[in-house]
């Protein structure tokens, strides 16, 4: 069956933009949110979501950028933003809880603007599985930490990134994509691998050498999850940078 809403993405680097057209209903929103999640997670610095060719059939299915916008506020820490909605979905969405977590412009060129302006700053970088990685990894959180002045992070934000990047070359051996991103009020450290295995915060016995990792980050984190990936998973943390 042919879907009745098609999403055209457009890498406009650093921005991705999302295109939307068809009908916007309870059946279709499934689909939407799939599309945004993907974009999600080749950590774009903004995701734009451009209306113009959509009829909002359901008004509840604009609950569907709401979704995504509080997804992104944990991990990538990526700001959403509306644009272009024709006048009804405009009208739904100035009385809906929707505009008070993701912001909507007037066109695609503003919303553009704004989402860029609004960019996280972000550290991005690829290590191997190999021994000297958590070493590099605690140079990055130096690197980050300084160039941000943020030196009271570089003691924990290290030593959360260091048992992320040893779980990868413990674990799941695949080469990784560490991300540092700076969005108040909280230093977020993400580490991604190749590896579709959920991380799971073990309880080993109290003679285990090992196994405290997840733990340990549990216990420094605001917050702490591991996402699905297209490719494998990524394992996240909030550190509080105030």
């Amino acid at each position: 069956m042919v879907s009745r809403i098609t999403c055209e993405v457009s890498d406009e680097s650093p921005v991705t933009v999302v295109r939307l057209a068809g009908a916007l209903d309870l059946g279709t929103m499934r689909a939407v949110h799939t599309v945004l999640d993907r974009c999600l997670t080749t950590l774009p610095d903004a995701l734009v979501v451009d209306l113009g060719g959509v009829t909002v059939a359901d008004r509840l299915a604009l609950s569907v950028f709401a979704a995504t916008a509080r997804q992104a506020a944990d991990w990538p820490a990526v700001p959403v933003v509306l644009c272009s909605p024709p006048p009804d979905a405009a009208a739904w969405l100035a009385t809906s809880t929707t505009c008070r977590v993701v912001p909507v412009r007037q066109d695609c060129a503003e919303a553009t603007r704004w989402a860029g302006a609004s960019a996280a700053p972000r550290l991005r970088a690829r290590l191997e599985p190999v021994a000297g990685a958590c070493r590099r990894a605690r140079e990055l959180v130096g690197d980050a930490c300084s160039r941000w002045n943020v030196p009271h992070l570089v003691e924990p934000a290290s030593l959360v990134l260091s048992e992320l990047v040893g779980n990868v070359v413990r674990h799941a051996r695949t080469p990784m994509r560490v991300t540092l991103t700076l969005h108040q009020p909280y230093l977020r450290v993400a580490v991604a691998d190749g590896s579709r295995t959920a991380a799971l915060a073990a309880s080993p016995d109290l003679s285990a050498e090992g196994g405290r990792g997840l733990l340990l980050i549990r216990e420094m984190a605001q917050r702490w999850g591991s996402s699905p990936l297209a490719d494998g998973k990524v394992v996240w943390a909030l550190l509080p940078a105030n």
